[in-house]
């Protein structure tokens, strides 16, 4: 085996965002559509039964996105900034991306009708397409009705729409105006962030009811999804007080007063063992059951924050944007 090989998925976040980091890499790879038809060799490798899997030429196994990326900067990093200021807001952001965004892109995908359909029918075709209209009928059925009744697990529910769906407007705004000045979230080059946001707008971009939103408000959004999809460095990173103006308001506006009250409330639900755990955000009740790995992700981010707490004016930063205290618990 003489390149990588990533199984992953068109409809997953993940998947799409290892995908766009070896793009950035130049990194020789082959893009293998998880379907019934490679699931023994998928089998092979996959110690879970998540995309992407991404198998080197060595013939390991590895998944999770986070952790594949991180193993290929160990050996010949590219999105860190010198200034571990920025290295580590990065982290933070990717982090949001990855379990905060993903509350978006779950919600509108399967709790609209038409997405929900929409992407069952993509889904089926991946899985079923080559028996027929019927089993393809049949599959995107049992696909809708699997994944809407799974809503829950990123706790979208009747009480928290309204602010899930806020949150994603909000973020559009934010980020609309931060990318008319810059190819990327901290500059010229991508970053990690780029890529744990990139991937949840990249889901909703290609979704009915997400992407007709991101279409009608959010144009320099959309240049950065299309951007994303093959980047390259096209500058250096800025200095923290050029990104503070357009950053900030994400830091504080969501990061510190969604995400990470989230995360540690759901942390402690899951230490004393609790089925399901509310938390005030922004005003409203939030009420989910627990997400077990998002606590070992809290750890892990609390881990960076620990080893990055020396950098210069980080802490100034962490604590005007009120996140401050979570990372430091």
């Amino acid at each position: 085996m003489s390149s990588y090989r990533i199984f992953g998925s068109e409809l997953s976040p993940y998947s799409v965002k290892v995908r766009s980091y070896l793009r950035y890499k130049n990194i020789a790879h082959e893009w293998l559509l998880r379907s019934p038809a490679n699931q023994a060799e998928f089998q092979k490798y996959a110690k879970l039964p998540l995309v992407p899997l991404v198998v080197t030429p060595e013939g390991e196994g590895v998944q999770d996105s986070t952790p594949i990326i991180e193993r290929f900067e160990k050996a010949s990093p590219v999105l860190a900034p010198d200034d571990p200021l920025l290295g580590f807001l990065s982290a933070l952001l990717e982090e949001y991306g990855d379990e905060w965004g993903n509350k978006w892109m779950f919600h509108y995908r399967w709790s609209y009708p038409a997405d929900c359909w929409s992407t069952a029918e993509r889904i089926a075709l991946q899985m079923a397409g080559a028996q027929g209209p019927l089993a393809v009928a049949q599959a995107r059925s049992a696909v809708a009705e699997r994944m809407s009744g799974r809503l829950g697990f990123v706790g979208s529910n009747a009480g928290t729409r309204p602010l899930i769906e806020a949150s994603f407007k909000r973020v559009l705004e934010i980020l609309d105006t931060h990318l008319a000045a810059r190819p990327y979230l901290l500059g010229g080059r991508p970053a990690l962030a780029d890529f744990g946001l990139w991937g949840q707008f990249y889901e909703a971009a290609i979704d009915p009811t997400a992407g007709a939103l991101m279409r009608a408000s959010s144009p320099n959004v959309m240049a950065w999804v299309q951007r994303m999809v093959s980047p390259k460095a096209e500058g250096p990173f800025e200095a923290w007080s050029a990104l503070s103006a357009g950053l900030m308001p994400l830091l504080s506006e969501e990061v510190s007063a969604l995400f990470l009250p989230w995360s540690a409330a759901n942390a402690a639900a899951i230490e004393k063992g609790d089925k399901s755990f509310e938390v005030k955000l922004a005003g409203a009740v939030w009420s989910q059951e627990p997400q077990k790995y998002h606590a070992r992700s809290l750890a892990e981010i609390r881990r960076k924050y620990a080893a990055a707490k020396g950098a210069a004016g980080l802490d100034d930063v962490l604590a005007k944007a009120g996140a401050l205290r979570w990372l430091a618990a």
